[in-house]
Formats: structure tokens, sequence, C-alpha cells
């Protein structure tokens, strides 16, 4: 069973929400938050959502600021807010954990983020992880404060509002360099070449962002980076990093096990990492992504059963 509605966040910005539940009544094993990637949308996670609804649980997610039905709502797909769009983001969803406690009281809540996605979680959890059962860190990675400076430096003397193809080919431009023979620009997703159409055919993934989106994205990257704020984790939060070995934003495995020593330099006490070998950027659709769908599963039942 789908739903879909919108909630209104206090500076009146309406967010495009999906609920997925099993068809049956009975109480859920436990919630499932999704925070999507960078210019795509909540709708593509609907088979993964499915997955989990026939396993007992109930899923959630939205349509980020700037991205899918919200960002059309807003009108301008790939820019977040004028000013302090990574944090108004990252504070949509923690009032929508809110709402989900408010319509399941007492049910746990799993933080998923991917990519982007998984960046905004990583902010949320520096001052709400008593909110959550658990967060899985999906495709994340390691950046150095020098090469977020020093694209945020650029950002700051481009059109705010425009689409910036600079910054766009400085994040991204490397991403297809270890693929062999690749037919796309974004063969470095998947291996899945269905799935990679469906992105480049998708109206709604793959727009260019403003230079400002790209302001407030480093910005959130320097702040997860932060040592002193990242020690405001509650130490049992379990986490899971997981990551293909062959993602460039992991940074081919090297800034997923870095990202995993921030944690544990911090105090967290149960951080898992899990590398799927030869996969690329979107585990989720992958060539072997029902490995991956089982692999959460095990991970969620392991943490609720522990």
């Amino acid at each position: 069973m789908e739903q879909t509605f919108w909630l209104t966040m206090e500076d009146e910005t309406d967010i495009f929400i999906r609920k997925w539940a099993p068809d049956h009544s009975e109480i859920p094993r436990a919630i499932v938050q999704l925070s999507h990637g960078m210019v795509e949308h909540i709708g593509r996670y609907d088979a993964f959502a499915r997955f989990l609804t026939s396993n007992g649980f109930i899923v959630y997610g939205n349509d980020h600021r700037g991205h899918g039905l919200t960002g059309e709502k807003q009108g301008l797909l790939g820019h977040f807010a004028d000013e302090d769009g990574f944090v108004k983001t990252s504070d949509d969803l923690s009032v929508i954990t809110e709402y989900i406690q408010e319509e399941h009281p007492n049910v746990p809540i799993f933080l998923f983020g991917h990519s982007m996605g998984s960046f905004l979680a990583r902010h949320l959890i520096q001052t709400n992880s008593d909110a959550y059962k658990g967060v899985v860190l999906s495709g994340t990675g390691f950046h150095t404060e020098t090469a977020a400076r020093f694209a945020k430096n650029l950002a700051e003397v481009l059109p705010a509002k425009n689409e910036s193809k600079l910054l766009n080919k400085l994040v991204f431009g490397s991403y297809n360099r270890k693929i062999p023979g690749n037919k796309t620009t974004f063969d470095w997703l998947s291996r899945d070449k269905t799935a990679v159409q469906a992105f480049i055919d998708d109206p709604l993934t793959g727009a260019i962002p403003t230079a400002k989106f790209f302001h407030d994205l480093m910005t959130g990257l320097e702040m997860i980076h932060n040592r002193s704020r990242n020690q405001m984790i509650r130490k049992d939060l379990p986490m899971l990093i997981v990551s293909g070995d062959a993602d460039p934003v992991g940074h081919y495995e090297t800034g997923v096990w870095k990202t995993a020593e921030l944690y544990t330099e911090a105090g967290l006490n149960d951080v898992m990492t899990m590398l799927f070998e030869d996969a690329r950027h979107e585990l989720l659709q992958e060539t072997n992504h029902q490995d991956v769908y089982e692999a959460m599963l095990r991970w969620f039942n392991l943490v609720l059963d522990s």
C-alpha cells in the first residue's frame, strides 16, 4: 500500500512525501526513513521500499528541496534554497521524523541515507541521534576540508541561482574515469545499463544544480566532517556504512574506510562497514541489488533483535 502527501515546513516550503506500508494492519517491525541522493527523487526507491514492506516494515521518504516533485513545486530543480539550504533540507528530515513518531508511537525508526542523502543523515545525527534505532549510510564518502573550501569559494563568485556546469564538472567530471568502455556520462552509477538509461530518461533526475546548491553542499560537507560536532552523536548508535568498492564517491572504498574511522574516533561503538565487489554508486539500482536488499534486511533485523 502506497500513499503520497505533502508536509509544510516552517518557512512554508511544501515537501512531497511517500509512504509505503504492508497490506496487513499489524504493528510494523520498524520504520525505515529514506533520504535520497543528489538530482534524483524518492520514487526511484519504490522497489526497495516494497521489499521492506513485504518483510513487515513501513517506509517513508521525501523529495528533498530542489528535487523531484518538491523541486518542481518550488519552481527550480537543483536548488535547495536561497539561504542555508543544506541545513534546511536536513531539518526537513527531522520534521518528517517527528511526524512519523506521532503517527507510529513507540515504533523504532531507522534512517537510511544514500549519497547526498547520507550527508544529510550524517548532519542530522549530529543533533538528533536519539530519534533513531540505527542509521545506514549508502554511497557515502570522505571529503577533505581543502577540497570543500575550494569548491565553496568558487561557488561564491558564480551566479547563485544559475545552473553551474563548471561546478558540476568539477564534482562529477572524473567519476567515469575508471569505467572501461563507458557509453554514457552516468555509467558510474551502476553496472545495470537499464537502470542507467532509466536515470537518463527520467525528467526528474540529472538536473545540473545551481552554484548556491554546490555552496550549500560544501557547507554541509564541512559540517559533517567536523570532529567536535560528531562527538555529539550518541555512542551506541548502530551505524552501517555500505558501498560498492567501485564507487567513485567513496573513492573506490578508501573514503568509505576513512568515514568509518571518523565515527569510531568519535566514540561510536557499533560501526559496521560492508563493501560489494565491483558494485558502483547506486547499490539499490545495481545488478546485484537483491543481495543488497537482503543484506540491509539482515542488518535491520540484527539491530532490532540485539
